[in-house]
């Protein structure tokens, strides 16, 4: 029962610690995005929404994946106490990341007039994606540093890298918006990276790693099954860029560039903002269930904790965005943002099913399970293309909520299906009546949002979000005894 609870509770301490420089991240987020929105524009948000796209399509088309193949290898070696492995793994890793980060650079410069003419239709920014490789280089070095961090599970240090990087970026980069308007985008976007790597490159440095001797040779001979699954990975990232990309420019044509960075907005609330539960969790929970991946009585066990801990800390959260979204997107962005509340009201229903997806989809990474996962990831991007594309052009940007509903609702659904037969993996039946429940109370929110009186519908409100934290706490309770936890806490103090 003790060790039920422990392991809740590492769950919980993960959650809380990189939800914790989520929540910090995602004030600074907010402070970034209310000033820039109000210097720059729904229009200028839209620029920055297709360079930072372009930014990340060409970065996932070079890096091989490697960000995540290396926690899965380090992990494993980690968890099995081989020191000389984890080292030689380490090693492996950033030659790669040195050679896939400049080829990636290369392949921006060499491509930035066909990037400017199909994001904008013209080569007018073609000199502003070469200055964006800079970037570019600085995002894949950042990247391989973090993925050895989260492998090694050093979670404080992961914590602090990102929090101090996303702190100093932003004191940097608002004054150069607040100067030179749309014309300091492209700077901001190669500072922030730099920052960045700056931070990761000086916590790892702090864990001294002995580095282990190889050649270029026998980096890229070793460390060739971290590079198949890691183009796996790659590949599956790149799909999903390349669909996001798509909807963008099928926004910009149909709708203009302002359209585009309305989207931008609800998308990044929807996945930075309500989405920080499943940020926090990933951070901890992907090298945990690598570790013991060969076991299948423990991949129940390990999932169903995550899956259990994140729909209970998502539900109040959807049912607060419910109540408060015209609010909460004026206060992020400004009264021109508006448009979005629809489309956001819609979407963030969607975040309960893809809270318990989430969990299970993991599965098919960790096991390494390539061709099952580019299957997956060709099948689920192509829906979510098709559907977002149908939801604009007959619903506009509320149909793109709705799309979205409706995609991770089905995502569920599949993967439950994928990960029984090909796994047998199953949650108990326990798990579904709190999941229920989870989804009748936002239901009943998203439902109260119909309400013409202001007094019902706000008394309604209040009255739907103290049930679903009651109910949230409850239930973590029974799993974790929050209130001895709670103690132990204080009597250390």
């Amino acid at each position: 029962m003790q060790e039920s609870k422990n392991s809740y509770r590492q769950v919980m301490k993960a959650t809380s610690l990189f939800g914790g420089v989520q929540v910090f991240n995602i004030l600074i987020s907010i402070v970034k995005s209310k000033f820039v929105a109000l210097w720059i524009g729904p229009a200028g948000y839209g620029i920055v929404t297709l360079f930072n796209t372009a930014l990340n399509l060409v970065a996932g088309m070079t890096n091989l994946g490697l960000d995540q193949s290396a926690v899965k290898d380090i992990s494993f070696s980690y968890n099995n106490e081989k020191p000389e492995g984890v080292a030689r793994t380490i090693s492996i890793l950033k030659r790669l990341v040195w050679f896939t980060a400049i080829i990636g650079a290369l392949l921006m410069i060499v491509c930035s007039p066909w990037l400017s003419e199909l994001a904008f239709e013209s080569n007018e920014y073609s000199f502003s994606f070469i200055w964006i490789s800079i970037a570019l280089l600085f995002k894949q070095l950042s990247n391989g540093q973090l993925a050895i961090l989260q492998g090694l599970r050093k979670l404080k240090q992961l914590a602090k890298a990102n929090l101090y990087g996303n702190l100093l970026g932003l004191l940097i980069s608002l004054p150069l918006y607040y100067f030179y308007r749309i014309d300091a985008i492209v700077p901001a976007i190669i500072i922030s990276s730099f920052i960045a790597f700056i931070f990761t490159f000086y916590y790892l440095q702090k864990e001294k790693i002995e580095p282990a001797k190889l050649s270029n040779k026998e980096a890229f001979s070793e460390g060739k099954p971290m590079i198949q699954l890691g183009v796996v990975l790659s590949i599956s990232s790149i799909i999903g860029l390349l669909v996001a990309y798509g909807i963008q420019i099928f926004i910009s044509q149909t709708g203009g560039v302002v359209q585009v960075g309305l989207y931008n907005a609800g998308f990044v609330i929807l996945n930075s903002y309500v989405g920080l539960i499943f940020n926090a969790m990933g951070t901890d929970y992907y090298p945990r269930l690598s570790a013991i991946i060969d076991k299948i009585e423990a991949i129940r066990k390990t999932v169903f904790e995550q899956a259990y801990i994140a729909i209970l800390l998502i539900t109040p959260i959807v049912v607060l965005f419910l109540a408060a979204a015209p609010l909460i997107i004026v206060l992020l962005y400004t009264d021109e943002f508006t448009p979005i509340i629809e489309m956001v009201r819609w979407g963030i229903l969607g975040m309960v099913f893809k809270a318990v997806s989430f969990s299970m989809g993991y599965i098919i990474i960790a096991k390494g399970d390539s061709k099952l996962f580019i299957k997956t990831a060709i099948g689920f991007n192509a829906l979510l293309l098709v559907m977002n594309v149908l939801g604009y052009y007959y619903g506009g940007l509320e149909g793109l909520g709705i799309s979205f509903l409706v995609y991770y609702f089905i995502h569920f659904i599949a993967i439950r299906i994928i990960v029984k037969s090909r796994y047998n993996f199953f949650f108990e039946k326990s798990f579904y009546a709190v999941f229920s429940i989870c989804i009748l109370l936002c239901l009943a929110s998203f439902l109260v949002t119909y309400i013409e009186t202001s007094f019902i519908k706000y008394g309604a409100f209040v009255l739907l979000t103290l049930i679903s934290i009651i109910f949230s706490y409850i239930q973590l309770d029974k799993k974790m005894n929050i209130k001895e936890l709670f103690s132990k806490v204080f009597k250390r103090k």
